[in-house]
C-alpha cells in the first residue's frame, strides 16, 4: 500500500514535470545511444523505459544507436584487427561486414525487442533504407606531419532525407536508426553514429540532441570525473579540443555537437547512461545530470545556469 509520503512525492514530481511536458509535447528529440548501452539487458531496459516515458508524454523521438564495442568484440573473435584514428574507426572490407552484422542485426533487433516489451511502437531503419542517408566514401585524409589516413569503407554524409523519418513520426512511430549507409552504387559505408544523429537532428529541426554515453558529460579534465562541466558553448568546447582536453572518444562527439548547433539545433546534451534515470533528469529538471552545450552561453536562462532556484 502506498504511504502518504510516497503519494506526496509522486504528486510533487508530476507537478514539477508538467511545465516541461507542456514545453516539449510534439517536439522532436534525437537521442543517440552508444553500443555499450545495449551490451547489457538491464541497461538496455533502463534506458528504453526512460525513452518510453518521453514518448508517452508526447515527445517525438528518433533513436540513433551505435555498436562500437560489439563490433570490436566480434572482429576480435574473427581475428580481424580494429584500428582507431582520432576516435574514429578505420573500416576495411572485413570490418564493414562485421559492422553490418552488429548494427543492422544484433543491436537494432535488440532495441526493437526492448521496444516491443515496453509497448513503444518503434520501427527499425538504417541509413540505407529508402535513401535515408546519402553518403560517399571518405577520401584519404592528409595529416600535417603524419602519414595520410585511409578510413576504408567509412562514409561522409551528403544529405539526410528527413521526410522518411517525419512520415514515421507523423504516424506515431519511433524510428530506431542504425548509422550504416551506402553510396549511390550500393557500396555499404559505416558512419559514426554521433555524426548521423547530429545530421538527423539538424534536418528535423529537433528541439534537442541528446548523446547518451559512458562518460558523465564533458569534463574539464578527462582524468577527473568530478570536473564535469554543467554547461558550455561552442567556442569553449572548441577551446577544450584545441588544448587537447578531449579524450579520443569525445572528439567525434565534439564534432557532432558543433555540427548540430551550427545547423539549427539549439540544445545538445551529453549524459551518462550509467547514472540512474539520467535521461529523465536531464529533460525534466533544470539542473540535469550531464553537460548542456549551446551556441552561446548568453542564450541560457538563469535557471539553466543554476543561478536561481528551480
Amino acid at each position: 500500500m502506498t504511504s502518504k509520503k510516497d503519494r506526496a512525492i509522486v504528486v510533487s514530481a508530476l507537478k514539477h514535470a508538467a511545465p516541461y511536458i507542456r514545453l516539449f509535447k510534439g517536439k522532436v528529440f534525437v537521442i543517440k545511444a552508444g553500443g555499450e548501452v545495449f551490451a547489457n539487458p538491464a541497461q538496455t531496459k533502463a534506458l528504453m523505459e526512460q525513452v518510453g516515458i518521453l514518448y508517452q508524454v508526447g515527445i517525438r523521438i528518433v533513436l540513433v544507436h551505435g555498436g562500437g564495442p560489439q563490433s570490436t568484440q566480434l572482429a576480435t573473435a574473427l581475428g580481424i584487427d580494429t584500428t582507431f584514428v582520432d576516435g574514429r574507426r578505420v573500416t576495411d572490407g572485413d570490418s564493414v561486414e562485421v559492422a553490418t552484422m552488429v548494427l543492422n542485426g544484433q543491436i537494432n533487433t535488440r532495441v526493437m525487442a526492448a521496444c516491443r516489451d515496453l509497448q513503444i511502437p518503434a520501427v527499425g531503419i538504417s541509413g540505407i533504407d529508402a535513401g535515408l542517408i546519402r553518403a560517399h566514401k571518405r577520401p584519404v585524409v592528409e595529416r600535417e606531419g603524419e602519414a595520410p589516413v585511409d578510413y576504408g569503407f567509412v562514409g561522409d554524409i551528403d544529405a539526410v532525407d528527413a521526410d522518411i523519418l517525419q512520415k514515421q513520426l507523423d504516424n506515431g512511430l519511433m524510428p530506431v536508426v542504425s548509422p550504416l549507409s551506402c553510396d549511390e552504387s550500393g557500396t555499404i559505408l559505416n558512419i559514426n553514429a554521433d555524426t548521423v544523429a547530429a545530421a538527423i537532428a539538424a534536418e528535423l529541426n529537433a528541439e534537442k540532441l541528446i548523446l547518451a554515453t559512458g562518460a558523465a558529460g564533458v569534463l574539464e579534465d578527462v582524468r577527473d570525473p568530478r570536473s564535469l562541466i554543467s554547461y558550455i558553448d561552442r567556442a569553449a568546447l572548441d577551446k577544450l579540443r584545441d588544448e587537447g582536453k578531449l579524450a579520443d572518444g569525445m572528439l567525434p562527439k565534439a564534432a557532432a555537437i558543433d555540427a548540430a548547433l551550427a545547423n539549427g539545433v539549439n540544445r545538445v546534451h551529453v549524459i551518462s547512461y550509467k547514472l540512474a534515470d539520467s535521461l529523465l533528469l536531464e529533460v525534466f529538471t533544470n539542473e540535469g545530470t550531464g553537460t548542456l552545450v549551446v551556441n552561446n552561453i548568453d542564450a541560457l536562462t538563469a535557471a539553466e545556469q543554476g543561478s536561481e532556484d528551480s
